[in-house]
């Protein structure tokens, strides 16, 4: 339980974060100046696709973090045998780095209306992902080959289950990327609406790589030392 509690944790701390760059955290009341638009369709709100996407990853963060307790259960029993991580996943976690730098520049290219770098910027980040989506691949292949199946320790089917549950969320992301893409090569596509869509994959990108550096710490076994540190942080 103190996992998931320091799970739900990170992901308040970084919901509370995203929203301090949002409106929904103003108070209009206190506001000074000309208002050039009513409430109801003032422009500057939050859009609705933010807030959609806000509820969906608090539900995806609930999810591993049910993963995660259910680990910390489950390996307290006898036949738990941990495999060895490949190091490939060292690389993996620094390519999925670079992808959610990549589409914080693409925001803030795409803000400026540099559309030459925002494109760039947006074909980094994709060729990333597929660069860290190619290495699960191989690193799942290496576990295989190694004879680490899924039904042959609790450990290894949690392994597979929680990065094949997080590639599925990366292939997700890819969708809607590759249309926030499109639109960045359309010379007519509206700039707030190519705003929003990268600002929206930035967003998702970032979660999933909290969410991925989580799952490596589990799988890497420091989860136990990060929540003794936690405690002690505590009292």
């Amino acid at each position: 339980m103190s996992v998931v509690l320091v799970f739900l944790l990170v992901v308040i701390g970084f919901s509370f974060w995203w929203l301090s760059h949002q409106r929904i955290m103003s108070k209009p009341w206190l506001e000074s100046g000309v208002h050039t638009a009513v409430p109801e369709t003032d422009a500057s709100g939050m859009a609705t696709e933010k807030v959609a996407l806000g509820v969906f990853l608090a539900v995806v963060g609930a999810l591993f973090a049910l993963f995660a307790s259910a680990y910390f259960m489950r390996m307290e029993y006898s036949d738990w045998q941990a495999p060895p991580l490949p190091r490939i996943l060292w690389l993996n976690t620094f390519v999925l780095m670079l992808a959610s730098a990549a589409f914080s520049c693409a925001v803030r290219a795409t803000r400026e209306r540099h559309i030459a770098l925002t494109r760039l910027a947006l074909s980094a980040a994709g060729l990333g992902t597929l660069v860290f989506l190619a290495g699960q691949v191989t690193a799942w292949r290496e576990l295989a080959a190694g004879g680490y199946f899924m039904d042959t320790n609790p450990a290894n089917g949690f392994f597979y289950l929680m990065t094949g549950v997080h590639a599925l969320h990366i292939l997700g992301g890819l969708v809607a990327l590759g249309r926030t893409t499109i639109r960045a090569w359309d010379p007519g596509a509206e700039p707030k609406r190519l705003t929003l869509g990268i600002e929206l994959c930035a967003m998702y990108w970032h979660f999933l790589l909290l969410v991925w550096l989580g799952v490596f710490v589990l799988l890497e076994g420091w989860a136990g030392d990060l929540v003794t540190l936690c405690r002690q942080l505590l009292t």
